[in-house]
């Protein structure tokens, strides 16, 4: 029998400015007194060892919510009851919110939600979460606790489920995504063979899971930088097909910046009609339809014409649809060209028609149709004369 390995050398995070922070501080030692102890959780641990921007810090407690939130009203902390039933409270410093989640046990799951009972063992709170890589905490000195030998993941740049795959995806489906866009996000090389299988074998239960979740995970994962490659693997094993209806466009997805909206179009059948599916926002659904209904942008358009267009479907649609046009063409991504056509909203700020149905009204129009229809085709004019008339010439060329 081959020796046993031993676990890489943990590293000390003492020096990392995040950590040094003083509300950071504050926070630990309001917790760390009396008997109580707090670490930092999860992805702040995980994103300092990857070298990777930490953004939001999470910390785990072995103290209860209850005294969570007392501890931080003596303190003179803003305290919000973000998720008390799950253990969970933030604490706000200097307007810096940290969420303070008690250490855990799941008793039930069910799939999508746990119903969970506290507990004072930090082995036991690491063994419930989802990824190793993500089960690694670090106390207020830098000092690492690592239970699921997550280093070791992280210097192999691989995403591994805690404990059995099969069982960590039973206790919520959504895991079967997060693998993918933690994956995409942080990993090199192929998923994990293990969790892979498990998630291809599980997949029918991505169909329990609410719209809003799905939404959440799904456009993380579109602009992770490993997106593309992932998306492949998810198609290939059958499991995006239980995430939205999907005919892709892999050279075109490949081209496209990492934008989550604008790939979505790229990777739907019908992207207009994901607003159910995926919950989407207005805006978005607005965006994803106009991206679908834009004209095809080309360099060989003249100025006026940039500009005419331009002017009809707004900034944000010129972009996309320049940016898809570019994704769909044979020219290099960075071809000067198509560049300056993708840059043209910031170098041509968009006119505002200085001609209304009141100044119609003053010239002897009456309300109604005709009035309509009189400025529609005054500024029909004023767009064909690529936006050079003047107030008064508009004004001249209307009266009657």
């Amino acid at each position: 029998m081959a020796p046993r390995r031993k676990p890489p050398e943990l590293p000390s995070l003492a020096h990392a400015e995040w950590l040094k922070d003083q509300r950071l501080q504050t926070v630990l030692a309001l917790l760390n007194s009396e008997g109580g102890e707090a670490r930092v959780a999860g992805g702040a641990v995980r994103n300092a060892l990857l070298g990777v921007p930490v953004a939001d810090i999470d910390i785990a407690t072995t103290l209860r919510p209850e005294e969570v939130a007392r501890r931080g009203k003596a303190k003179g902390l803003a305290v919000h009851p973000t998720g008390i039933e799950h253990g969970t409270v933030t604490l706000v410093v200097q307007r810096m919110p940290f969420e303070v989640t008690t250490l855990r046990r799941d008793v039930s799951t069910d799939g999508r939600r746990a119903t969970v009972a506290f507990t004072g063992d930090w082995e036991e709170d690491a063994s419930r979460r989802d990824f190793t890589i993500n089960a690694m905490y670090c106390d207020a000195g830098g000092k690492i606790y690592d239970f699921t030998n997550g280093y070791a993941d992280i210097q192999k740049r691989k995403v591994r489920f805690v404990g059995l795959p099969s069982r960590r995806i039973k206790e919520d489906y959504l895991r079967i995504l997060r693998f993918f866009r933690f994956h995409a996000g942080y990993a090199v090389g192929t998923p994990d063979v293990d969790g892979l299988a498990a998630c291809v074998r599980l997949r029918r239960g991505l169909s329990t899971l609410s719209a809003e979740r799905v939404r959440q995970e799904l456009l993380k994962l579109l602009v992770a930088p490993g997106a593309v490659a992932v998306l492949k693997v998810m198609a290939k094993t059958g499991i995006l097909a239980h995430v939205i209806p999907a005919e892709p466009n892999w050279r075109t997805l490949g081209r496209l910046p990492p934008d989550a909206i604008l790939r979505l179009s790229a990777i739907a059948r019908t992207p207009t009609a994901l607003r159910d599916r995926l919950r989407l926002s207005n805006d978005e659904c607005r965006r994803l339809q106009a991206i679908t209904e834009a004209p095809p942008i080309t360099p060989d358009y003249r100025p006026d014409e940039r500009r005419r267009i331009l002017y009809h479907i707004g900034p944000q649609g010129w972009r996309d649809a320049a940016l898809l046009s570019l994704a769909q063409s044979r020219a290099p991504l960075d071809d000067a060209a198509w560049q300056e056509l993708v840059g043209l909203p910031g170098g041509w700020p968009l006119p505002k028609f200085p001609v209304s149905g009141r100044d119609l009204q003053a010239l002897g129009f009456l309300p109604g149709p005709a009035l309509g229809e009189a400025l529609r085709k005054l500024e029909d004019w004023w767009i064909a004369s690529d936006f050079k008339p003047t107030r008064e010439e508009l004004l001249l060329r209307a009266k009657p």
